[in-house]
């Protein structure tokens, strides 16, 4: 076991950790949705893309969306730029150029000319730091740039730059204390990172009549799944058909589950849309599709026992990694390493999961916005879970590697092991745990 939080040349330094650390505590609140203040400091700042721009806003897809762009991207040989939040290990995989984390010299000099643009406007963390990463992408003579919404899309930082292209993935409730407790609410704050005369991708399969609203109101160029583009596939192959384009024979991305042709198909259908800006041949798809990585989604561990690690956090995100751990095989018996938000509909991951594990071990995790891990096991246990006469057992520790010790000590090697929940369930056993 190794610690890989520990410096790294050109990464996680103290003077960036410093400025990290500062700005965690500059604004009142962890979260403020809004674009006056984050607006007008990019406004001093002059701050713009002289690049294509996609955008790609969603409730679960956002993340692997992104990364088979900027991987078809690189194949095809364009210089791409990525912002994506949240981080797992280091904050410098926030932003990454032609596939390169930045490191910590220029986001230290971002964030000082973020300061001294700001004057008396306090910025939130991820305001802050949207500004600094965007400044430095925006310099660094890119043919093309994805931004990952960060929450929502109305009122989110990243919706300052208009996209040439954005993309919706799909739509689900999550985050109600800022977004509503519906699809429908939802759908439009996601639907606003669309633009007018604009190629606008909705990769849900049943999009809310808000967004369809909403893109057909703004004059958005609006590609529809099912209607404007699909894909089909067998156990060897899948292709994708588009409004003008077909690419066959397409061997399935490296990013696991079954939901990632879904997101391979709305990124295809943006590079099919800006195809006269961002011309892509088919080996840049297959080359693409075949080296793209993505930790945390679906992250098989090599070496046994069986390590799933999975960002899942809302309860699509949880339906989708019960189907893909089913499909994985047949294993004796599953351990989950189970830590979340306490904002989270709690009850609606755990009825997801409940099918596919044996034995739950609840964890604690940083912030107040967590749950502990106490109260987790009291969910599980309002939910008929580990009581007397269940199936289950429920196992309290503090922290998630803490949890995946425990699960690697209960178990024999034909099992498996999945650590989910939350960004930083995995990024505690990412950092710092190595068989």
């Amino acid at each position: 076991m190794s610690d890989s939080r520990a410096a790294v040349p050109g990464y996680g330094g103290a003077e960036l950790a410093a400025w990290l650390d500062r700005l965690e505590r500059l604004h009142p609140k962890a979260i403020e949705l809004g674009l006056e203040r984050v607006g007008a400091v990019a406004e001093r700042m002059g701050l713009r893309f002289d690049c294509t721009v996609f955008v790609v806003a969603g409730t679960n897809g956002k993340g692997s969306t992104c990364a088979m762009l900027e991987s078809i991207l690189l194949a095809a040989g364009f210089r791409v730029g990525l912002y994506s939040s949240p981080h797992l290990v280091h904050f410098n995989e926030r932003a990454r150029i032609d596939g390169v984390a930045v490191e910590d010299a220029p986001i230290v000099a971002a964030l000082e000319e973020v300061e001294a643009a700001r004057g008396d406007i306090s910025l939130t963390y991820f305001e802050f730091t949207t500004l600094a990463l965007a400044r430095i992408l925006s310099r660094a003579g890119l043919d093309a740039v994805v931004l990952e919404v960060g929450l929502g899309g109305r009122l989110d930082a990243v919706n300052l730059f208009d996209a040439d292209c954005a993309i919706v993935t799909s739509i689900d409730v999550d985050h109600v204390q800022w977004l509503g407790d519906s699809r429908e609410a939802i759908g439009l704050e996601k639907a606003h990172v669309f633009r007018p005369g604009r190629p606008a991708i909705c990769s849900d399969p049943q999009p809310p009549a808000s967004l369809l609203a909403h893109a057909e109101a703004i004059g958005a160029d609006l590609w529809l799944f099912g209607r404007d583009f699909n894909y089909a596939g067998d156990r060897q192959q899948w292709s994708y058909a588009g409004r003008t384009h077909r690419r066959n024979s397409l061997a399935y991305p490296a990013l696991r589950g079954a939901n990632q042709l879904l997101n391979a198909a709305g990124a295809l259908a943006a590079l099919d849309a800006l195809r006269t800006v961002l011309p892509v041949p088919q080996h840049a798809v297959r080359q693409g599709l075949a080296q793209v990585e993505l930790a945390g989604r679906f992250q098989v561990m090599p070496g046994r026992p069986a390590v799933v690690l999975d960002v899942a956090h809302n309860p699509h995100a949880a339906a989708h990694l019960a189907t893909n751990l089913e499909q994985m095989g047949f294993f004796p018996t599953t351990w989950a390493v189970f830590g979340a938000m306490g904002d989270k509909d709690l009850d609606g991951i755990i009825a997801a999961m409940d099918p596919v594990v044996n034995h739950w071990i609840t964890v604690s995790l940083p912030g107040d916005r967590a749950a502990s891990g106490e109260e987790l096991a009291a969910r599980l246990r309002a939910n008929g879970i580990g009581v007397e006469g269940d199936r289950h057992s429920v196992t309290v520790v503090a922290t998630p590697l803490d949890g995946l010790l425990t699960a690697l000590g209960a178990v024999r090697d034909a099992d498996r092991i999945v650590v989910f929940g939350s960004f930083l369930t995995v990024a505690d056993v990412l950092g710092r745990w190595r068989r």
